[in-house]
């Protein structure tokens, strides 16, 4: 079988894609957006909020988790998001770093 894709890229190039593309989906900057406002967030306040179906905002909150962009804790049957201003500083570090360091040589 032969390499996947992922393989032929550094690990800083794959970090840097797999960010961009869960920040692609612009619910998920909404999300990010309305959590940021807030101290404390929960899942229902963000359906009221965005406009989408409850299980369409828990893909979009599992995709910004996996990326560990939101810690949350679970207070009863609900779930509290937050952003986790550690990985926030260290993707903001990343983001600045790729646009500082890439070069736009075009005519």
């Amino acid at each position: 079988m032969g390499t996947t894709k992922t393989q032929i890229f550094n690990k800083a190039q794959n970090e840097l894609a797999t960010i961009f593309k869960v920040l692609s989906n612009p619910a998920r900057i909404a999300i990010i957006q309305y959590i940021s406002q807030q101290q404390t967030c929960i899942c229902n306040d963000i359906v009221e909020e965005i406009g989408l179906a409850q299980p369409t905002i828990s893909q979009h909150l599992k995709e910004l988790k996996s990326i560990g962009l939101l810690k949350g804790e679970i207070e009863g049957k609900t779930v509290c998001y937050c952003i986790d201003l550690k990985k926030w500083d260290e993707i903001q570090s990343q983001l600045n770093s790729f646009f500082n360091t890439t070069q736009a040589n075009c005519c």
